[in-house]
């Protein structure tokens, strides 16, 4: 069996960050910005940056409608945070006439935590990584999932201020589609790729 290939999504964003860790986990990763690069690959990341910004430069590049169908036809896909927002179907607190790709039955607000200067760490319980110590979250401009649809998985949540984990929703999974609230390309921490590449391969 040849080894999948994951592309990034490299309009806008972190892409270095995601393919290194890819490389960490024994992904072949190659960037994307042409719907024939887009055709080349057996999945897809879509990094953290600017939603709005992500959106428009997908327009421009003919590359919308293209992720739609790929998305649609079940190619895996992973988006942190603003490709979280990219994932959705929803957006609460988006750009007027602001678009996604879609395919995630779950509505995001953009910008929930706050601005930049409200940008936070945390540490998350997260079992769909297997055992071991808590995921170290780091939170930028984050958006979190307001509501989900029956066929979605709850992942993680930001725990409340008593500790508990009945919080905001950070981290969700549609069959073979993952998104975080979060950046896991911005840490040392690589069980969320290893994650999104056992999908990649279950696929």
């Amino acid at each position: 069996m040849t080894q999948p290939t994951v592309g990034v999504l490299a309009l806008q964003g972190d892409v270095r960050e995601h393919q290194r860790m890819l490389a960490e986990v024994g992904a072949q990763s190659t960037t994307v910005r042409t719907p024939a690069e887009l055709d080349a690959v057996d999945a897809l990341v879509l990094p953290g940056g600017e939603s709005t910004t992500m959106w428009r430069l997908a327009r421009t590049f003919g590359l919308l409608e293209p992720l739609r169908k790929r998305v649609a036809g079940g190619m895996p896909a992973y988006g942190s945070c603003a490709g979280m927002i990219m994932l959705a179907d929803r957006i609460e607190g988006g750009v007027a006439g602001q678009e996604t790709v879609g395919g995630m039955d779950i509505t995001v607000r953009r910008n929930a935590f706050g601005r930049q200067v409200d940008s936070f760490e945390g540490d998350l319980d997260f079992p769909a990584l297997g055992a071991g110590p808590a995921f170290h979250a780091v939170f930028i401009r984050a958006p979190w999932v307001e509501k989900v649809g029956d066929g979605v998985d709850i992942l993680a949540r930001v725990a409340t201020a008593d500790g508990g984990n009945t919080g905001n929703i950070v981290a969700v999974r549609q069959g073979r589609l993952l998104a975080t609230s979060f950046h896991p390309e911005l840490t040392a921490d690589a069980r969320v790729h290893a994650l999104f590449l056992d999908i990649v391969k279950e696929a």
